[in-house]
C-alpha cells in the first residue's frame, strides 16, 4: 500500500525546483572537465554542431515535456508520471525502470567528475595518487551525498543558490582572462588528437549534458504548482545551457592563453589556465556544479522508485517516507547502486550507459506528446500547443543519436525496454486511469470507418460478424467459443443478453450485468463484445439488436443461438430467421456439446446441398473453425445424397471442383441412397465419428415453424455438435 506524501514536505517554484537544479546539472561537469578536450579534439565548427543538434533534441523534448505538464497536474516521479499517465502504467512501468537506472548512473558519473576535480587538486598538492584514488574518492562522495540527501530535500535545494553565482562567476572569470591574453583565429577541422574514435565517440561524452534539463521535472511531486513550474523552468534552463555551452567553446577557440594541444587533453587545466585568478573560482564553481548534479540525480532518482512503487510496479516498502517526507528507503538503495556502478571503471564508460538510457526517455516523452495531439481526446487541452510533427522530429532526432552512438546498446534498450511493458501487460494492475491509449484506438477506429464506407464490401472483403444470443453467458460459454472460432479475429463478436421487461434503471443494472459477462469471457480467454438489452418481447428485441448491432460496415451480418430449452423457444428462432433475412442477415443455430473442453478435434461434416443453399457460407465457417489450433488438425468432409449409383460420378466431380475452386483442403463424399432410408438416419450413421456436423437451414412458411422444429430435432439426435446455418449475406452463391 502507497505511503501518502507528508503534510510538512516543503514545496518549491519555479526558480529553486525546476530552473536551478536544471540549469546547475546542465553547467557541470561536462563543463569544466570535458568540454575544452571537445574543442580541441573536434575544432570549433563541428563543437558548435554537437552543441546545437544536442540542445535541439532537448529542447524539442522539453516542449513536448512541458505541453504534457501543462495539461495534468505532474505527481512525483516526473517523466514517469507525464508517460504512465498519457500512454498507460505499462509504457510508464518500461521506461520508469530505465529512466530510475538513468538517475542511478548519473549520480555515479556526477561523483566520478567531482572525484577527478579532487584528485587533480591533491595531486598539485601531495604528488600522483594511487589508481584506485578516483573510484575511492567517488564512492566517499556517493555515500555523504546520499546521506545528506535522505535527510533534507530543502537544504539541498537552498544550498544551490550560491552554487549558481560560484559557477556564474567561475564563467566571468573565464571570459576575463580569455580577453586579457588577447586573442586568434580559432582551429576550423577536426584533429582528433585525444579522441580516436571520432565524431560520435566525443558526441557520447558531451550529451549526458543537455540531460540535466530532466532534474527540475525529476522533482514534480515536489513543486508547489508543477504545470506552471516545469514549462517555465525547463525551458529556460535549456536556452540558457545552449548559450553557455555555445559561449565556452568560442572563448577556447579564440583566447591565446590556452593552445590547442593543451585543450585536447582532459581535465580543468584549460580553466585554471585562461580564467582570472586562475584556480580560485573554477574550482569553487566546478565541484559546486558536479556537486549540485549529483545531489539533483539522488533527488529525483528516489522519487522515480518511490512512484513506481506507489503504482505497484516495485515493492511497496520502497515508497516509505521520512519524517521529513523523503523517501529514505528508495535513496539509499539509490545509493547502493550508483556505488556498484562506481566498477564501471571510468568516466566515459559511465557517460554512454547513461546516454543510451537518456535518449530512450526522450524518445518516449516526444511520443506521448506526439499521439496526445493526434488523437484529439478532448481533455488534452495544453496551454503549451507543441505540433505533433515537432514532437515526432524529437523522437526520431532521439533514435537516430542512439543508432549512431551505440547501436548494439540502442537495440539492448529497446530489447529490455519492449520486455518490461510485456510482462507489465501481463499483470492485472487494480491502479488504472484515462490514458492516451483509448483516444488513439477510438481515432484510428473513427478514421477506420469513415475510409471503410467509402468502399462497397464485395465478396471477397466479406467477413463474419456475429451477434450472439446468451441468456446466461456462463452456461453458454461455447456457444461464444464457437463463434470466436467462425470469427478467428476476422469480424466482430458481439453477445447479446435479451431482458424481456421494461427498461427501468432503478430494477436494472445493465452496466453491472455487462461487467458481469466481460469478467466471464475474460476468465475463458475469450475477446468480444458484450450487450445487455431490455424488450418488451423477445423476437421484437432480437430483431431490433440484428439491424442496429455495430457501426456502418461493421454492422452484424449474422446472428447465432444456442440450443434452446423448450421447441416453443426454436420456434420463435425461426420466426426471427426468417424477418432478419429480409435485411440480409444469416442465421446459425448450434447444438453443441462441451467442446471447450475436449481437446483437439478431427473432423467436420458438412451436409452439402450446393453452394447456393446456405453451403458457401457452411464452407467457409468450416475453414475459419479450421484455423482455431484445436480444430487445426481437424478434416473437412463434403458429403452429398444421391438416389442412384448412375449420379454418384458426376456429383463427386461436382464436389472435387468446387473444393479446388474455393482453395479449401477438403474430401468429398457422395452417399448413394438407393434403399429408401430417411435422410436423418442416413445423416446419422455417416455423422456419428464427426465432431461438428454442419447443416443448411431452411426459411419455413409462417405458420409451419414447428413442424421444421420438429424436423430439425429429428436430425441432430444421435450426432455430436451440430451447426445448422442460414445464408443471407451478400456473397451467396460466390465462395471465393
Amino acid at each position: 500500500m502507497s505511503t501518502p506524501q507528508k503534510e510538512s514536505a516543503a514545496k518549491f517554484g519555479t526558480f529553486l525546483g525546476v530552473y536551478t537544479p536544471s540549469v546547475l546539472t546542465i553547467l557541470g561537469l561536462v563543463l569544466y572537465l570535458r568540454i575544452g578536450w571537445i574543442v580541441g579534439n573536434l575544432g570549433l565548427p563541428k563543437t558548435i554542431l554537437i552543441v546545437l543538434v544536442s540542445s535541439s533534441i532537448t529542447f524539442i523534448t522539453g516542449l513536448s515535456a512541458s505541453a504534457i505538464a501543462t495539461n495534468i497536474k505532474i505527481g512525483v516521479g516526473g517523466e514517469y508520471y507525464m508517460i504512465s499517465h498519457s500512454l498507460g502504467l505499462e509504457f510508464g512501468g518500461a521506461i520508469g525502470i530505465p529512466l530510475y537506472l538513468c538517475r542511478t548512473l548519473s549520480l555515479t558519473f556526477y561523483s566520478y567528475g567531482l572525484a577527478e576535480g579532487v584528485s587533480l587538486m591533491m595531486t598539485n598538492l601531495w604528488g600522483p595518487l594511487p589508481g584506485f584514488a578516483v573510484p575511492a574518492i567517488a564512492a566517499t562522495i556517493i555515500i555523504v551525498v546520499t546521506a545528506l540527501s535522505g535527510r533534507s530535500a530543502s537544504l539541498a535545494l537552498k544550498l544551490q543558490v550560491p552554487i549558481m553565482i560560484a559557477v556564474v562567476l567561475s564563467i566571468a572569470a573565464l571570459v576575463a582572462g580569455a580577453v586579457s591574453s588577447g586573442f586568434r583565429a580559432p582551429e576550423m577541422v577536426s584533429t582528433y588528437r585525444t579522441a580516436p574514435h571520432g565524431l560520435w565517440y566525443v558526441f557520447a561524452i558531451f550529451f549526458p549534458a543537455v540531460t540535466g534539463f530532466t532534474a527540475g521535472i525529476g522533482m514534480s511531486g515536489d513543486l508547489k504548482d508543477s504545470s506552471r513550474s516545469i514549462p517555465r523552468g525547463t525551458l529556460l534552463a535549456v536556452l540558457t545551457g545552449t548559450v553557455i555551452y555555445v559561449l565556452v567553446p568560442v572563448v577556447f577557440s579564440v583566447t591565446r592563453s590556452v593552445s590547442f594541444e593543451a585543450l585536447a587533453q582532459p581535465g580543468v587545466r584549460a580553466w585554471t589556465t585562461t580564467a582570472f585568478l586562475g584556480s580560485i573560482l573554477v574550482f569553487a564553481g566546478m565541484w559546486g556544479a558536479i556537486l549540485s548534479s549529483a545531489f539533483g540525480s539522488i533527488l529525483t532518482g528516489p522519487r522515480v522508485l518511490q512512484a513506481l512503487s506507489e503504482d505497484g510496479l516495485a515493492p511497496g516498502f520502497l515508497s516509505r517516507l521520512s519524517e521529513r517526507g523523503q523517501p529514505s528507503v528508495a535513496t539509499w538503495i539509490t545509493g547502493i547502486l550508483a556505488l556498484a556502478a562506481v566498477l564501471l571503471g571510468s568516466l566515459n564508460a559511465v557517460a554512454q550507459f547513461v546516454t543510451i538510457l537518456f535518449l530512450t526517455l526522450y524518445v518516449i516523452i516526444n511520443f506521448s506528446a506526439a499521439v496526445e495531439k493526434l488523437v484529439r481526446d478532448p481533455s488534452y487541452r495544453p496551454t503549451i500547443d507543441v505540433p505533433w510533427y515537432v514532437s515526432v522530429l524529437g523522437s526520431l532526432g532521439a533514435v537516430v543519436v542512439m543508432l549512431l552512438l551505440n547501436p548494439f546498446a540502442c537495440m539492448v534498450a529497446i530489447v529490455i525496454e519492449v520486455g518490461i511493458y510485456m510482462i507489465l501487460r501481463r499483470k492485472a494492475f487494480r491502479k488504472r486511469w484515462g490514458d492516451v491509449r483509448a483516444g488513439f484506438w477510438f481515432a484510428l477506429t473513427r478514421y477506420s470507418l469513415i475510409k471503410l464506407e467509402d468502399h462497397h464490401i464485395e465478396p471477397r472483403n466479406w467477413r463474419p460478424n456475429i451477434t450472439v444470443f446468451a441468456e446466461e453467458i456462463e452456461k453458454e460459454i461455447d456457444l461464444v467459443y464457437l463463434a470466436t472460432c467462425f470469427n478467428r479475429k476476422r469480424g466482430v463478436v458481439s453477445v447479446c443478453r435479451i431482458l424481456e421487461g421494461r427498461l427501468s434503471r432503478e430494477s436494472l443494472d445493465i452496466d453491472k450485468m455487462e461487467s458481469v459477462m466481460k469478467e466471464v469471457l475474460f476468465d475463458h480467454g475469450i475477446s468480444a463484445f458484450c450487450e445487455v438489452s431490455v424488450s418488451p418481447d423477445f423476437i421484437q428485441g432480437a430483431i431490433d439488436v440484428a439491424q442496429i448491432n455495430g457501426v456502418g460496415h461493421l454492422r452484424s451480418n449474422t446472428v447465432m443461438f444456442g440450443w434452446p430449452s423448450d421447441d416453443v423457444k426454436l420456434d420463435l428462432m425461426l420466426m426471427i430467421m426468417r424477418t432478419i433475412a429480409t435485411i440480409g442477415r444469416s442465421t446459425i443455430i448450434t447444438k453443441l456439446s462441451n467442446l471447450k473442453d475436449r481437446g483437439f478435434y478431427r473432423q467436420i461434416d458438412i451436409w452439402w446441398g450446393g453452394l447456393e443453399n446456405n453451403g458457401d457460407l457452411m464452407l467457409l465457417l468450416a475453414h475459419l473453425l479450421r484455423l482455431s489450433p484445436m480444430w487445426h488438425g481437424a478434416k473437412i468432409v463434403l458429403r452429398s445424397i444421391v438416389d442412384k449409383s448412375s449420379g454418384k460420378a458426376g456429383v463427386e466431380q461436382s464436389l472435387a471442383d468446387i473444393i479446388s475452386s474455393v482453395r479449401i483442403k477438403a474430401d468429398a463424399e457422395v452417399i448413394v441412397n438407393d434403399s429408401g432410408l430417411d435422410l436423418a438416419e442416413i445423416i446419422k450413421v455417416n455423422s456419428v465419428q464427426a465432431d461438428i456436423t454442419f447443416m443448411g437451414l431452411m426459411i419455413p412458411e409462417s405458420g409451419h415453424e414447428q413442424e421444421y422444429s420438429r424436423k430439425l430435432i429429428e436430425l441432430s439426435e444421435g450426432l455430436d455438435s451440430v451447426v445448422f446455418v442460414r445464408n443471407a449475406s451478400e456473397f451467396s452463391g460466390k465462395l471465393l
